[in-house]
């Protein structure tokens, strides 16, 4: 027997429409502090040179159909409005998402800026014209499309949907690649991605592990802080080990015990002798089933 099919419901109109700027209510206002903001003016910048890229995202209002309302995009509505622009191409949501909409936005990370720029240039896109769209000094494009210079492919890919700081490739260059695979897990395994914990991992590095084999001992470290950085560096490396290797087991046995307190909760008497006896601890195995829901 064939499963009957689900349909699944579009989140957007399968055509973008033009509409007028008049007919575009924004749900919030933009301040004239924002329009002094940096982050404006590079979107300014962007729209002077090669015009809207994303869309602006808009729903119907209920009542009025030829009126919408304005769920992303409102710094770039303004911006076209300031130019005098009276109308712009909009995707049109099919649900008023205003409150979750933007949490569902991937910022760019580093790695994948620095693939759009070099797939601008190869396109014949100048990096002057670039620089100008995005409000940027030419050297930070240069610096952008260098990004990957000295860094192993392995990397790149750990790293590729993580916020990065640029300076942070930098320290990553001192390393040899053995080196450089260990540090980008480590600033994974800790969540951490600074420039001084970059750093940290750098100094720790035993010379071996180095590109150049003399370096200037960082500043305010003396030599025996360096030695024991080194050893912690070692044990962190032999944990995340560990760690690595028993968490395919362990997160087998947290899908079969939430999947367990799942069912349990979906049983009503379960549920009501739990919240008259055991409030606290219904509560969290709430908790816990809906956030792995949610994930």
């Amino acid at each position: 027997m064939r499963k009957p099919v689900i349909p699944v419901k579009l989140g957007f109109e399968e055509a973008s429409l033009r509409i007028a700027l008049a007919a575009i209510l924004p749900l919030r206002d933009v301040t004239d502090a924002l329009r002094k903001t940096i982050k404006y003016n590079q979107i300014a910048a962007s729209i002077s040179e090669v015009g809207i890229i994303e869309p602006p995202v808009v729903v119907r209002d209920a009542r009025e159909r030829e009126k919408y309302h304005l769920l992303d995009g409102h710094l770039r509505v303004d911006i076209l409005r300031t130019r005098g622009e009276h109308e712009v191409v909009c995707l049109i949501a099919t649900d008023d998402e205003a409150f979750t909409y933007n949490r569902r936005v991937s910022r760019i990370a580093a790695i994948q800026e620095h693939k759009m720029i070099l797939n601008a240039i190869k396109k014949g896109v100048s990096e002057e014209r670039l620089a100008r769209a995005l409000n940027v000094n030419i050297d930070s494009i240069r610096h952008k499309r260098n990004l990957l210079v000295g860094i192993c492919p392995e990397v790149a890919d750990l790293l590729q949907d993580r916020h990065v700081p640029l300076n942070v490739f930098g320290e990553l260059r001192r390393l040899k690649p053995i080196r450089q695979i260990e540090a980008a897990q480590a600033m994974i395994a800790m969540i951490r991605f600074s420039l001084s914990y970059a750093k940290g991992l750098v100094a720790s590095t035993p010379d071996e592990f180095l590109v150049a084999k003399k370096r200037n001992k960082p500043r305010g470290l003396t030599t025996d802080q360096i030695a024991i950085m080194q050893r912690e560096s070692e044990n962190l490396d032999r944990e995340f080990k560990v760690i690595e290797q028993r968490y395919g087991e362990d997160h087998l046995d947290l899908v079969v015990a939430i999947g367990y307190v799942g069912k349990l909760l979906s049983n009503a008497r379960v549920v009501r002798h739990m919240a008259q006896q055991y409030p606290e601890i219904l509560s969290e195995f709430q908790k816990h089933v809906e956030f792995n829901q949610a994930a």
